[in-house]
């Protein structure tokens, strides 16, 4: 079967309910290309006779492992380096001398949600580095990142903490790279242990619950939420909202806004960026 397989309108209205009950990803009905291409190879190793077969065998009970391949599949992991860089000099010069200044005696608590192939939350480790070297003595109880991601796969490779130079030369600068990496002979560059130990990642479907992850000071939720329907986004930042400590802070992609929950979050204009503060 070549990745040009057909897939009729009845068969593509399938496949986008079981994908958007399944994670979230709304998939516009211009988009059957993407099904083409990113499940070609699965339906040739599953021996399916058309997208319907497939989403029959995704709805059987105990289709679990196939379930997670698809969703791997459709899952876009695009990222880079500091990407869109406002959200990382706002938490450097903003939301780290904020808390800071709060002198308190809790570990500093940061959640990156979509966080693919580990380069939002080893950018974040980054920079609280940076700013550590900078204020001695800052944050004495420590710090934890906890990247989640629904793809078992790209939190594999995020664990790793492994990388090409192609895939280091999006974003990271020649000063960070020999700062916070190291080389192997194999010709990759792995991130230090000092900037990989502040980062814990888990498996996380942000359509599920979030009650056990625990409180945060801040929250980056960047690049994920236009794949979603306005209520899921709303349902979504709502129950974020709920892991936010008072006054902890959301960050959204540059693409993204939070409307219609001004009575749980405050946005703060940085210029440049946008933050959304929980009231």
């Amino acid at each position: 079967m070549s990745s040009g397989f057909s897939i009729t309108p009845t068969e593509f209205k399938e496949f986008s309910a079981f994908l958007e009950k399944s994670c979230g990803i709304l998939l516009a009905e211009h988009k059957q290309y993407l099904v083409q291409s990113r499940l070609s190879k699965i339906m040739q190793q599953q021996g399916c006779g058309g997208l319907s077969d497939l989403v029959m065998r995704l709805n059987r009970p105990g289709g679990n492992t196939l379930k997670e391949q698809v969703i791997d599949a459709m899952t876009t992991n695009e990222t880079l380096w500091f990407r869109d860089i406002h959200p990382y000099e706002i938490l450097r010069n903003k939301l780290l001398p904020e808390l800071k200044a709060e002198n308190r005696f809790q570990k500093l608590r940061i959640w990156s949600a979509a966080c693919s192939t580990g380069q939002e939350p080893y950018s974040i480790s980054m920079v609280i580095d940076e700013f550590k070297q900078g204020n001695p003595g800052s944050f004495s109880s420590g710090e934890e990142i906890l990247a989640t991601d629904i793809s078992s796969t790209v939190l594999e490779q995020a664990r790793r903490g492994e990388y090409e130079m192609l895939a280091l030369g999006r974003g990271l600068s020649q000063d960070r790279l020999h700062k916070f990496f190291q080389s192997s002979p194999q010709g990759s560059w792995t991130v230090k242990p000092n900037i990989k130990s502040r980062v814990r990642f888990q498996s996380l479907n942000l359509l599920g619950q979030y009650s056990t992850l625990g409180q945060f000071d801040l929250i980056f939720c960047r690049n994920v939420l236009i794949y979603f329907s306005s209520d899921v986004k709303l349902e979504i930042l709502r129950k974020m909202h709920k892991q936010l400590r008072p006054g902890g802070y959301l960050l959204l992609g540059a693409s993204e806004s939070l409307s219609g929950l001004n009575d749980l979050y405050k946005m703060i204009h940085c210029r440049p960026g946008i933050i959304y503060q929980a009231i």
